[in-house]
């Protein structure tokens, strides 16, 4: 299954390795010319982030120290103090990262030491590349170390940091936190993914001269602002029902605050009918924030939903697009009943968020039984009372929890996080925010997201097309806001829905 056109394709390693297979194999592209050309585009990205002093070039023994070696050799040429440090035994190079070791002028590498990192212009990471899985063993995970000790000297990365996983992100043990990441022919998936994206530093894509028609990449990819060409404007003939109708089930006594962020996102998304379901006792709470929504009272048991409700809203969203279950709708059994209910009998593209999440801890299966398009948008701690597992088991593993809530829920899965994963279920591509700010880590900015989606949903965008333009929008929103309002440090919720319109057209 070939990408949208809206996702700018990231490589697994698998995928890599058959690029670079049809092109020497097929292409007659010479293995040292791509190498050449790799070791080119990584020496200039070195360039211009040395400082004054000695570049540290640490290789170990496969193709990526050959790339390295490339770049000492280059660098050398070009006037500069080049010291390489063999992280193994450089006689065990072989092919073509021993040609390259044969054409390197000046002094051979010498064994690694940690002292001779010292006083270093710049550090590069030529030890582990896109083929690397597991956790980084002696000598390699000294030196590993031994970078991520020197203070204040940048450090660039080839083609992936060493110890991160390029086709997941994970990390097992230690890997290379590098300032920038030259990364060949395309861009790789974990240089995109929580924690290897924290590792990766400026991600720079250097040609290394693969002939067109290579074969692409299937499974990822990075969400652009391609992706906003599908939300449909509102017609001139149209009126506010056909301009999205969304109803919101939520809010308990104490917890209003969050379908009132709901709401209002999605009417800056452009929503043209929004209403709100709370239970009647937070009814008049709502009413007094929401000048130009509907709100309707539901049945109340101290504050929070009961499950008598569930047939209410489902009458409610008949005229509807999209529903959003769950912000605000408290732990009660009440409230939880009511969520389970809800989300198996109303027939309208559903997503759940927050409690309506936790509603259904351990019985992701139910949710395959839904007809109607399912968007489910949590955070690790919610991901991990979904499938059972830790928070940390989660984190470790993003993309794979992801993939697994996905196929066993049959729904489209958005895991949030700067590195915001949208997955689908079975083999159908994931898509991947090209990263968030910190502007977003404040209370009620997963509402605003939710809005967001909903409003997407009601205006007919599919669930992965809806959630993979909704976290671009939400991230750009919090971009937006944190320049307008001085700074990441202070925005908070409202901002990120006030600056909505700009995240759309700027």
């Amino acid at each position: 299954m070939a990408l949208p056109d809206w996702l700018d394709p990231l490589y697994e390693a698998d995928e890599m390795r058959a690029v670079d297979k049809w092109a020497i194999e097929e292409q007659g592209v010479p293995s040292l010319d791509l190498m050449e050309r790799a070791g080119i585009g990584l020496a200039r990205i070195v360039a211009d982030r040395a400082r004054p002093g000695p570049v540290r070039v640490v290789v170990g023994k496969g193709n990526n120290g050959g790339d390295g070696l490339v770049v000492a050799r280059l660098l050398r040429e070009e006037g500069r103090e080049v010291d390489v440090l063999a992280a193994g035994d450089p006689a065990e190079l072989k092919g073509d990262a021993k040609t390259n070791l044969d054409r390197l002028p000046g002094n051979p590498p010498e064994p690694f030491d940690p002292d001779r990192l010292a006083r270093s212009g710049a550090i590069v990471d030529a030890m582990l590349g896109t083929g690397f899985e597991g956790e980084p063993r002696e000598p390699i995970k000294s030196a590993i170390e031994a970078i991520n000790a020197v203070e204040d000297v940048p450090v660039v990365a080839c083609d992936v940091p060493s110890g991160v996983n390029a086709t997941t992100g994970e990390i097992e043990g230690e890997a290379v936190s590098a300032d920038a990441t030259g990364t060949f022919h395309g861009s790789k998936v974990g240089l995109h993914v929580a924690p290897g994206t924290f590792h990766s530093g400026a991600v720079e894509i250097v040609a290394i001269g693969v002939p067109r028609g290579a074969p692409e990449p299937a499974k990822a990819g990075l969400i652009t602002r391609r992706v906003l060409e599908l939300v449909p404007h509102r017609p001139r003939d149209g009126s506010k029902f056909k301009s999205g109708v969304v109803v919101i089930a939520g809010g308990s006594r104490g917890l209003t605050g969050a379908p009132t962020m709901v709401a209002l996102a999605a009417q800056r998304t452009g929503a043209g009918y929004v209403q709100v379901a709370v239970p009647r006792s937070a009814e008049q709470a709502l009413e007094l924030r929401l000048l130009e929504a509907m709100t309707k009272g539901m049945p109340d048991d101290d504050g929070t939903h009961t499950e008598a409700g569930a047939e209410e809203v489902a009458e409610m969203a008949e005229r509807a697009g999209a529903v959003v279950l769950g912000p605000g709708l408290g732990k009660g059994d009440g409230a939880q009943a009511f969520a389970r209910k809800l989300a198996q009998i109303v027939d309208k593209p559903l997503l759940i968020d927050a409690d309506g999440l936790n509603a259904h801890g351990g019985a992701l299966e139910k949710l395959a039984q839904r007809e109607a398009p399912t968007v489910l948008t949590p955070h690790a701690g919610e991901l991990g009372r979904l499938l059972e597992v830790d928070s940390s088991e989660v984190e470790r593993r993003r993309l794979h929890h992801a993939r697994e809530a996905a196929t066993r829920s049959g729904a489209v899965v958005l895991l949030k996080g700067d590195d915001t994963i949208v997955a689908q279920p079975g083999e159908r591509p994931t898509a991947i925010s090209p990263g968030a700010t910190p502007a977003l880590a404040t209370a009620g900015t997963g509402d605003v997201l939710s809005g967001v989606i909903g409003a997407l949903l009601s205006k007919g965008l599919g669930g992965f097309e809806a959630a993979a333009a909704g976290a671009l929008v939400h991230a750009r929103a919090g971009v937006h806001a944190a320049r307008e309002i001085g700074g990441a440090d202070h925005v908070v919720a409202g901002d990120v829905i006030d600056a909505l319109p700009l995240a759309f057209t700027r």
